[in-house]
């Protein structure tokens, strides 16, 4: 998702890299911070691309700093990615809230509601982080009050997340009169870092 993030940054306006960095850690929070060390190999491989181009640009002293902007090329290649996002930046939480971000970008509305309908199937099928003979185990059925608050907590967001989707489908569909096409349920593997909706 560094990639997406770079690109819809700079799809906003011209940045210093140390201006982009802040932006991107901004939008990814305490749980992925953005060093230097992967910033700068991420703008030189959308370089090499010709995706971005560096230009130096004059500072208070006395060494130069660089600014990045975005091409007509990478400007196609953001929209590309937001329009087919791979099944983890749906499946995981914080990957899909860094393409919530730039959602808006996208100018195709019934690519926003596939999108989002991709979202929302997500939750179809009850999931857990603790399972018992194949089954999803449910808060209530937690004996340890820790897994129980987990579940609880899971079960909170995703409830959150199913409503807050429904609402803006709706809207995007009253308001533009489209209706997306389904997207093709594929159920990823469980991973505990996924917030799929616990049973119960």
């Amino acid at each position: 998702m560094l990639t997406l993030s770079i690109l819809g940054f700079l799809a906003e306006q011209p940045l210093h890299a140390y201006e982009l960095r802040n932006r991107i850690s901004g939008l990814s929070g305490n749980s992925r911070p953005v060093s230097d060390g992967a910033l700068y190999p991420a703008l030189d491989r959308l370089r090499r691309a010709g995706f971005v181009v560096r230009e130096e640009a004059s500072g208070s002293g006395a060494a130069r700093r660089h600014v990045f902007t975005l091409t007509e090329s990478g400007r196609r290649e953001f929209l590309r990615r937001l329009a087919a996002p791979a099944p983890v930046e749906i499946t995981d939480r914080d990957s899909f809230m860094i393409l919530l971000a730039f959602l808006g970008k996208l100018p195709d509305p019934a690519a926003q509601l596939r999108i989002l309908r991709r979202r929302l199937s997500f939750y179809d099928r009850p999931a857990s982080y603790f399972y018992e003979h194949g089954r999803p185990l449910r808060a209530d059925e937690m004996t340890d009050r820790f897994r129980r608050g987990m579940l609880a907590t899971a079960a909170a967001t995703a409830h959150a997340d199913v409503e807050w989707l429904r609402s803006v489908i709706a809207e995007l569909e009253a308001e533009t009169g489209v209706r997306a096409e389904p997207w093709p349920q594929r159920r990823p593997a469980h991973r505990p870092e996924q917030a799929r909706r616990p049973a119960g």
